[in-house]
C-alpha cells in the first residue's frame, strides 16, 4: 500500500493536539536576542500564528501591546490560555486567520511554517498585516555538529523542522528581500527533560507504541554510554535558532 505524503504529514501535524501536555512540558522557548531582532520595527500589534502552547507568546506579551495566538488545536491553546490569559487566542490555521483586514503590524510564526501551505497561507498573512508590516519566521533546531547530538538525531530521525531548514527553505518564495538571523545557544537538560523532548516529536506522537519504547530506550542507552554524557545527570543541548524576517509589501 502507498503511503500518501500529504495525508501523513497532516496527520503529524495534527497530532501535536493529543500531546499538548509533553510539548509544553519538553519545548524549549526562544532567545530573547532573537525575539528582539523579530520585532525590531516595533510592532503594537501581533499574530502569534501556530502559537502552540505559547513558546514564543510567552516572549511577546511583555514587548507588544496586544498578542493575538492563534492555532488549530484547541488542546494547546488551552495550554496557552492557562497560562497567558492576558492573550487573545483563537482556533484557526494559517490558510484560514480569524482575524479582519489589516489587524496586526507584525506575524510571527514559530517552529511552524514546514507545516503549512505557502501559497494559501502567504495571501492570509498579508491580509492580515497592515501595509509594511512583517512576516517573521522562526525555528530551533539542534546543533548537530556535536557528535553527540548527531547520534541523537541517528537514533530519533530528523524531523520535519530540521529537514525544512536544512533543505534551506526558510522564508516563502517571492515575498521581496529575506533578512536572516542564526544564533547558537545551549539548554540544560536532564534524562526526562531529554526523554520528554523526544516524545513530544509529531514522529513519535503517531509511532507504534513498540516504536517509541524501542527509540526512547535507545536514547537512554546514549545518555548512559557516550564519553561525553556518561556518569552525569545533566547536560547541554546545543541549539541554533534559525530566524527570517521580511518586511511585506
Amino acid at each position: 500500500m502507498t503511503t500518501d505524503p500529504a495525508a501523513t504529514r497532516a496527520a503529524q501535524a495534527a497530532s501535536f493536539d493529543a500531546a499538548a501536555d509533553v510539548y509544553e512540558r519538553a519545548r524549549p522557548g526562544y532567545p530573547d536576542e532573537v525575539v528582539d531582532w523579530l520585532l525590531a520595527s516595533r510592532p503594537r500589534e501581533v499574530l502569534d500564528l501556530g502559537a502552540g502552547t505559547g513558546k514564543l507568546t510567552r516572549s511577546l506579551v511583555d514587548r507588544v501591546a496586544t498578542v493575538h495566538a492563534v492555532d488549530p488545536s484547541p488542546n494547546m491553546l488551552a495550554q496557552l490560555g492557562a497560562a497567558l490569559p492576558e492573550v487573545r487566542t483563537a482556533v484557526g490555521t494559517a490558510e484560514a486567520v480569524p482575524l479582519p483586514d489589516a489587524a496586526v503590524e507584525a506575524v510571527l510564526v514559530a517552529q511552524a511554517w514546514h507545516w503549512v501551505d505557502p501559497e494559501r497561507a502567504l495571501p492570509e498573512v498579508r491580509r492580515v498585516l497592515r501595509p509594511g508590516g512583517v512576516l517573521g519566521l522562526v525555528w530551533n533546531v539542534r546543533d548537530e555538529s556535536v557528535p553527540w547530538v548527531a547520534r541523537l538525531t541517528e537514533i530519533i530521525h530528523g524531523s520535519a523542522a530540521e529537514r525544512f531548514i536544512a533543505e534551506g527553505r526558510g522564508m516563502p518564495d517571492g515575498v521581496g528581500d529575506v533578512e536572516r538571523l542564526t544564533w547558537s545557544w545551549q539548554r540544560p537538560v536532564d534524562r526526562q527533560g531529554l526523554l520528554d523532548l523526544v516524545a513530544s516529536r509529531s514522529y513519535m506522537i503517531t509511532a507504534p507504541p513498540e516504536v517509541r519504547a524501542d527509540v526512547l530506550a535507545q536514547v537512554s542507552d546514549l545518555l548512559d554510554t557516550h564519553p561525553d554524557l556518561a556518569g552525569r545527570d545533566r547536560w547541554e543541548l546545543p541549539y541554533r535558532t534559525e530566524a527570517f524576517r521580511v518586511a511585506l509589501t
